[in-house]
Parts: structure tokens; C-alpha cells; sequence
């Protein structure tokens, strides 16, 4: 019989389970399905059972972007840091990191800066930098890595949100002289 062995039973169960939950077949009324293949695509997608590949809906208009040259926090941010070498720069993920940056007087000391932006407006806590300082002894291989104190970060701050304010200010004059 075929409840003696357990393993079939279970096997068994696992696919009534998968085979009902499943909604393999659904009855549907043809006089409200439209006949036009492209009104069908449309109406699947406001149903939310269709796709479009690689985005290809002619009819919709681009998205809204803000490019870096446009935000203040942004430029100011690379024009305060100019003289650092960059390692990674991401606008979209809001983060500026340098390289490791010595002066020719100490090449054994460097310090490295990164930047995240967690919001676009220009305000105090829209930026969160930290720095690292690297003090190595006689080869490059033998280094110790520190924070930075929190007065160079707050330096720097500053002066990043006070070239952004200038920046804001420039912005809002063109766009009043435009007018």
C-alpha cells in the first residue's frame, strides 16, 4: 500500500503542498483580456506581472539627476582637497576617499581622508570625515595607523562648508540674475 513507506508519503505531500499553493491554473474570462499584444504588455505591467528588458519604455521620460557640478557640498569638498591624490571617487554613493598623501619634508608620515556625504543640503552634519595618519618607521612595510584628532577633522569641515555656502550663494544669484 502506499502509506507504508514514509519517505514516499512525504515526497508525496511536498508536491500536493508545492502543486496547490502553486496556482497553476487560474481561470480567465477572454472578453477581458484585450486582443492587441501590446495593450495585454500594458496591462500586465500595471499589474505588476510583467517586465521590460534593459528598461525600454520609450514613452517615459529620464529621471531627474543632480550632477556634482550642481551640488555645493561636492565641489567645495574636491576644491578644499585639491592637492590630495584621489583613490576613489563615487557621487552616486556619496563618498570621496584620497590616497595616501605626504609632504616631501616627511615622507615617512602620510595621511589619508575620506569623505561621506549624508545628505546634499549644506549644513554641519551633512558630512562625515575621518582621517587616518600613517607613521611608518624605516620600510613602508612597517606602519602604524592612528584616527586623526578630531580637530583637523573639524578644520576641515569648515572650510568645506564655508566654501559650499559661497557656492549656494554664487548658485542662487545666477539664478536670480535670470530671472
Amino acid at each position: 500500500m502506499i502509506f507504508r513507506n514514509p519517505l514516499k508519503n512525504v515526497i508525496l505531500l511536498l508536491i500536493l503542498i508545492v502543486i496547490s499553493g502553486c496556482g497553476i491554473y487560474k481561470p480567465v474570462d477572454a472578453r477581458k483580456v484585450p486582443t492587441n499584444a501590446n495593450d495585454r504588455v500594458q496591462k500586465n505591467i500595471q499589474e505588476g506581472k510583467g517586465f521590460r528588458l534593459l528598461g525600454s519604455n520609450k514613452n517615459k521620460a529620464g529621471g531627474n539627476f543632480q550632477f556634482a557640478s550642481s551640488n555645493a557640498l561636492w565641489r567645495a569638498s574636491l576644491d578644499v582637497i585639491d592637492f590630495m591624490p584621489l583613490s576613489s571617487v563615487n557621487y552616486s554613493g556619496g563618498i570621496i576617499i584620497t590616497d595616501w598623501y605626504s609632504e616631501n619634508k616627511n615622507p615617512k608620515k602620510s595621511i589619508k581622508i575620506t569623505i561621506r556625504f549624508l545628505t546634499n543640503d549644506v549644513r554641519s552634519d551633512a558630512l562625515n570625515i575621518k582621517i587616518f595618519n600613517r607613521t611608518c618607521d624605516n620600510s613602508s612595510f612597517d606602519c602604524k595607523f592612528t584616527d586623526s584628532s578630531e580637530v583637523l577633522v573639524a578644520e576641515l569641515k569648515k572650510a568645506i562648508l564655508k566654501k559650499a555656502t559661497i557656492y549656494n550663494k554664487e548658485g542662487k544669484e545666477k539664478i536670480k540674475t535670470k530671472k
